[in-house]
């Protein structure tokens, strides 16, 4: 049965284990999150010596899986058979071997516990897939869309009890992207140097995601939304200075991917937040920034910047780019855009 992984990992808290696990999908978080559940409880410690066996796909063939699902447990309830990266399973494409897998998934050794975890989608049409679909819990984990990171950080930090500030989730989106577990791990790092009842804020991640305090992409981003000349053109003066530190790549993707919604706006006639979440597929967190931006460059503007920015990014590559560094080359661009 295709469970989500809140789901599975409410049953597996009940202690309550299917004999089969398809735990799949392109979106590591997950699949890893409940595997690694199931290494570290479903067996007692005792048994594990004798019942617990780990691989790793590219390791086993199809019939030495099926061999070890079919034995019984060495003087235990149980024994769980987890095998990773299980889309590198040998003979995996074979027709015979996935008729092999299917008649397993039919019917499974009640005191089997058998976890395949793929870090990529399996092919649901797959009859063997269905089978594990159909007799036991096969999770999909996909990655997530930009526009719904903001809520996961939200959904998150309350499942650990904790608050965060509009901004402040801003800013781990901006700096961390949509790799869930690396946002995972730079939260729980926050969680373990906050004070007790303290927030989540702007500062408390500047100082823990090791976010410069008032020279990064955001802030830069921030400053063009606004048009504040001076705190843009010291952000750039600081990224020139800085070049390792602050490559010419990320700002040009960043700025084109804004500045590509701004013109999205100025085209939609209906511009009420939830809308424009739709249309820009964006959390309606972001939206006022997009209002904000269309409001300070009109629609001439925009076409100007994202021209401008296509140019940067051909600098940045080395194409026309003659004597200018990455650094006057973005300040050249940011000139154009402020005035």
């Amino acid at each position: 049965m295709s469970k989500t992984a809140s789901e599975v990992l409410k049953d597996l808290k009940k202690k309550v284990y299917s004999p089969t696990y398809l735990l799949h999908g392109d979106e590591p978080y997950y699949t890893e999150k409940i595997s690694d559940y199931i290494e570290d409880h479903a067996l007692a410690s005792g048994d594990r010596s004798f019942n617990q066996f780990i691989f790793f796909g590219k390791d086993l063939t199809i019939p030495a899986l099926l061999s070890h699902a079919k034995r019984f447990p060495m003087m235990a309830e149980r024994q769980l058979i987890l095998v990773k990266e299980a889309q590198g399973l040998q003979g995996i494409e074979q027709k015979e071997m996935q008729v092999a897998l299917e008649n397993y998934a039919k019917k499974p050794l009640s005191s089997t516990i058998l976890v395949l975890v793929f870090k990529t989608a399996a092919d649901e049409r797959k009859t063997w897939v269905k089978a594990f679909d159909k007799a036991g819990v096969m999770m999909p984990s996909k990655k997530l869309y930009d526009s719904k990171i903001p809520d996961w950080i939200l959904e998150y930090c309350h499942e650990n009890g904790l608050k965060i500030s509009r901004k402040a989730i801003e800013m781990l989106c901006e700096n961390v992207g949509n790799d869930l577990k690396r946002l995972a791990s730079e939260i729980d790092k926050i969680m373990l140097n906050l004070r007790v009842d303290e927030e989540i804020n702007a500062q408390v991640v500047e100082k823990f995601v090791g976010i410069s305090k008032e020279y990064n992409y955001f802030e830069f981003q921030k400053a063009l939304i606004n048009k504040d000349v001076l705190k843009a053109n010291q952000i750039v003066n600081f990224f020139a200075a800085n070049p390792k530190d602050n490559p010419l790549a990320p700002i040009v993707i960043l700025l084109y991917s804004f500045f590509s919604k701004v013109l999205l706006t100025h085209v939609t006639q209906d511009k009420s937040e939830r809308n424009l979440a739709i249309v820009l597929g964006v959390n309606p967190f972001f939206t006022k920034d997009y209002g904000l931006a269309a409001r300070n460059y009109n629609l001439l503007k925009v076409f100007q910047i994202i021209s401008d920015i296509k140019k940067l990014d051909l600098k940045s590559k080395g194409v026309e780019a003659g004597s200018l560094t990455d650094g006057e080359a973005l300040r050249e661009m940011t000139f154009r855009t402020l005035h």
